[in-house]
């Protein structure tokens, strides 16, 4: 496969704090890739670097083949970039907003008109030419910035936490056309908080403290949970959670919501389960927060054992 994006070891470090420690990543051409992780995590620092905004501390990476550090110039010019704070000008329309952008690329007078069209038609905000921006919809800000972004037609496109503050069914339709985006071989690398967004990505990228912790795709991700995992119901869970972590076929015990969801060694144990507690449990098919969960709970333990 041919990659979009590729990494060894690339780090950074503001000081003494590692942002980024040693992120090993590969992108392939026309995948949508997701950056999940807690704020700090991580991530921005990655994309600001892959966009060759910020220079690595240590390691390299090479963005549509080209080196982040000694050709950056080369990869801002072929990407798109968005983030949670896109600047847009609300005293302006959107047709004016996409004209001032259509500058900053220096799209030739002669396709600019022919190449906002098309980028309104693929954001969904066709029809919207002339309302001030100040009067829009977070969503219709959202694909605004968006179409802003795309404008140049970029090999490849970053956005960095581009859905926060606007409601779920805005957020499904940004996805909608982050996947035909990718449909047409845009490369599309998105952080999210959302765990439902990340099931849309054909790759999740899980980050903690600055460690790539996973790189799969979702379904991959869940085969690959060691273990049975079940919910089980008691009364007063906060109470037994250190004595469930107790038992020998316990591999880890968390709360989601008044209920408990431990991980077991396997299916055989959730008979002996049952007996200690007398509560039955139900068996489940994992997701990705209890992915995240677990790949939290192996870091924690392999820093331990490092301690």
């Amino acid at each position: 496969m041919t990659y979009a994006v590729e990494t060894f070891d690339l780090s950074r470090k503001f000081g003494s704090f590692t942002a980024v420690d040693k992120l090993n990543l590969e992108v392939g051409r026309g995948e949508v890739c997701g950056f999940l992780g807690p704020n700090g995590a991580g991530k921005s620092t990655a994309i600001r670097m892959l966009c060759g905004i910020l220079k690595p501390s240590s390691g390299k990476a090479e963005v549509l083949g080209f080196d982040v550090e000694q050709e950056s110039e080369k990869i801002k010019a072929r990407i798109g970039y968005m983030s949670q704070k896109f600047s847009l000008y609300n005293d302006l329309s959107v047709r004016e907003n996409l004209d001032f952008y259509a500058g900053i690329y220096s799209i030739p007078a002669r396709e600019r008109s022919r190449r906002i069209e098309e980028m309104m038609a693929l954001a969904g905000i066709k029809g919207e030419e002339k309302v001030l921006v100040a009067s829009l919809s977070p969503g219709f800000k959202q694909r605004l910035a968006l179409g802003c972004a795309i404008l140049a037609r970029p090999a490849l496109i970053f956005l960095d936490e581009p859905t926060s503050g606007v409601s779920p069914t805005a957020r499904r339709q940004f996805f909608n056309i982050i996947q035909e985006m990718a449909a047409g071989g845009v490369t599309v690398i998105v952080s999210t908080h959302f765990m439902d967004e990340a099931e849309r990505c054909d790759k999740i990228a899980f980050f903690n403290q600055g460690r790539l912790l996973a790189l799969d795709s979702p379904d991959q991700l869940v085969q690959d949970l060691p273990g049975c995992l079940v919910r089980l119901d008691l009364p007063d869970p906060f109470r037994q959670i250190s004595f469930l972590e107790t038992l020998p076929f316990v591999q880890e015990c968390s709360f989601h919501g008044p209920s408990l969801h431990l991980l077991l060694t396997g299916s055989d144990c959730i008979e002996d389960l049952q007996r200690i507690t007398g509560s039955e449990p139900v068996r489940l098919t994992p997701n990705l927060e209890d992915i995240f969960i677990n790949l939290l709970h192996r870091q924690g333990k392999e820093r331990r054992e490092l301690s």
